[in-house]
């Protein structure tokens, strides 16, 4: 399996957008009402919103692709705008990382987090940090496994009109 990693460009629009709702889809799906589902699907994963993420020089989206076929991605910037405690330091959050379901388990999430934190060590960033569901036991094992921890700090993360929160982890860098 040949694994590469390389920046999205605005040209891949509308394969971002796809796999961004597939892959929210299948990670959330029985978590609230179809119908807030579809609704939180086409507002934050619709083209014109993912071609305005891609077309952010700041905004970091990445492609994993296997044998040049992208099946998964990771997204990363400086925004503490949900989070202002983190403006302490110089730090960087972790937006998203999904994977098509059918290529977990074989290291591709690991790849993604490997290069993120490479990323965040290599421009000297002190803290990198990220949301994740309260009830996603797998995910936040995940991010355990790479020194984040539950930073105490919470966020109200609605899929449209059902109410759900995240914790809020983060991972100091020396």
């Amino acid at each position: 399996m040949d694994i590469t990693i390389r920046r999205i460009l605005l040209a891949d629009a509308t394969v971002l957008a796809q796999m961004s709702k597939k892959t929210f889809f299948d990670t959330f799906t029985g978590t609230c009402k179809e119908e807030d589902m579809q609704a939180f699907l086409e507002q934050f994963y619709n083209l014109e919103q993912v071609q305005k993420e891609l077309s952010n020089l700041d905004d970091f989206c990445f492609f994993v692709e296997v044998n040049g076929e992208p099946i998964g991605y990771i997204r990363f910037m400086e925004d503490n705008s949900d989070f202002p405690e983190a403006n302490e330091w110089k730090s960087l959050q972790l937006k998203r990382l999904y994977v098509l379901k059918e290529y977990h388990g074989k290291g591709i999430a690991q790849k993604l987090m490997g290069f993120f934190l490479a990323y965040a060590e290599q421009h000297q960033y002190q803290l990198v940090w990220l949301g994740v569901w309260e009830y996603n036991c797998r995910a936040q094992k995940f991010y355990t496994k790479y020194g984040f921890v539950n930073s105490g700090y919470t966020h109200d993360f609605p899929i449209a009109n059902t109410p759900q929160t995240d914790f809020y982890f983060w991972k100091f860098l020396k």
